[in-house]
């Protein structure tokens, strides 16, 4: 079926017509959560909201079944596969099946690295990109994780670096208000790129958005010390790409938001069903297909006139960030989470720009070696991770 049709089901809520495609674009990824089931316990888990976290221990629906999803929802554009969970090489037979079924997709694998070294190296090799998911130092991320945990990820990347096709990527959730610079930057010695996220928890009280705009500060004035190479934070490299070529803010998400959860981004759940966010996986009005029952609809996280994005400075550069913070603080009116989550963060992305534009951006930019400009403008990474904190 085409995405002209309108495409109705009787779960699904509203109809996605030639004006509101189900997916904006050629691009879709399809985000596998291979298991719900994690052999850490992270403290700031967001699926272990709604207890989804260990609600489905393997995938349900079959690979026939996939392939019909994919032949009849996704039929003409470029599907590249996340693998997601729980912890996703707690199912390495699945992983192996789908790029055994589709080779002509791309891969990527989010981690907590601590089972890296377990996989295959054809599994390995055909990853484009790796999300390993760590806190910043030794300190704060076996805190978090569990003692050990910091030199274990360390020690597995380590080991499988020289087998993997892609790019490594340290995601950071940025939970602790004393998480320095320091240690952020220290990660550039293990990894190609690092990814940071705002934690969305109660985590900004007192002098604790303060201590995070401090750490940003020495982010950009390291980003800028740099005019041979780019500095490889996401985080910050989307800022100054957006900042210097607006229309690259537009081009991959339609003009929204480069979480993508409005427009291609499909979670789909070990029993088949299909969210708009990873996060928002307990709601039921956030379903917005199914693998078994063969059906896909918009997102219902797009841009609402109750959020304040309109009016906002950053809006032509950060182009709504986590439309699940956005949702939930002034769709659904939490006034707590607003507060205490969604205006602190959306805060801090304001301070990024401020401080960006601190700078001369454009000679900064003149002076970058023509395959460096290409990297801070084309990076395949912006594809697999959200551009803005």
């Amino acid at each position: 079926m085409s995405e002209q049709a309108i495409v109705l089901h009787p779960r699904a809520g509203t109809a996605a017509t030639d004006s509101q495609p189900a997916i904006v674009g050629q691009r879709v990824e399809l985000q596998l959560l291979t298991t719900l089931r994690c052999n850490l316990k992270c403290s700031y888990c967001s699926i272990a909201e709604g207890d989804v976290r260990d609600s489905q221990g393997h995938v349900a629906y079959t690979m026939d079944q996939l392939d019909a999803f994919i032949a009849q929802q996704l039929a003409g554009k470029e599907v590249y596969v996340t693998f997601y969970g729980g912890e996703p090489t707690l199912n390495r037979p699945f992983i192996e099946a789908v790029m055994q079924r589709h080779p002509l997709f791309r891969f990527q694998l989010q981690t907590n690295g601590t089972l890296l070294d377990d996989l295959s190296h054809h599994v390995l090799q055909r990853l484009s990109n790796v999300l390993v998911s760590i806190d910043g130092g030794q300190e704060v991320t076996d805190g978090y994780r569990g003692k050990g945990i910091y030199k274990q990820i360390l020690r597995n990347v380590g080991v499988v670096r020289d087998s993997l096709g892609g790019t490594l990527t340290a995601r950071v959730t940025w939970s602790d208000e004393n998480i320095s610079f320091e240690e952020l930057d220290q990660l550039t010695k293990a990894f190609d790129f690092v990814y940071f996220q705002f934690v969305a928890g109660d985590a900004y009280a007192g002098q604790s958005v303060e201590r995070r705009k401090a750490v940003l500060t020495k982010l950009v004035e390291r980003f800028f010390a740099d005019t041979d190479r780019v500095y490889p934070f996401i985080p910050l490299m989307g800022a100054v790409r957006n900042k210097l070529f607006p229309s690259r803010a537009i081009e991959q998400c339609g003009g929204g938001t480069a979480c993508r959860v409005s427009t291609h981004i499909l979670n789909v759940m070990p029993d088949g069903r299909i969210f708009a966010c990873p996060d928002l996986m307990h709601l039921p009005e956030m379903q917005t297909g199914d693998v078994v029952g063969n059906w896909l609809r918009r997102s219902p996280l797009q841009p609402d006139p109750k959020m304040p994005c309109h009016t906002c400075e950053a809006q032509s550069w950060c182009r709504g960030n986590c439309m699940k913070n956005l949702y939930l603080g002034y769709v659904r009116e939490d006034g707590d989470w607003r507060s205490k989550v969604t205006d602190p963060i959306c805060e801090l992305v304001r301070h990024l720009g401020r401080e960006i534009d601190r700078h001369d951006v454009t000679a900064w930019f003149e002076q970058l070696p023509l395959p460096q400009r290409r990297v801070l403008l084309d990076s395949e990474v912006y594809q697999y991770v959200e551009v803005m904190p």
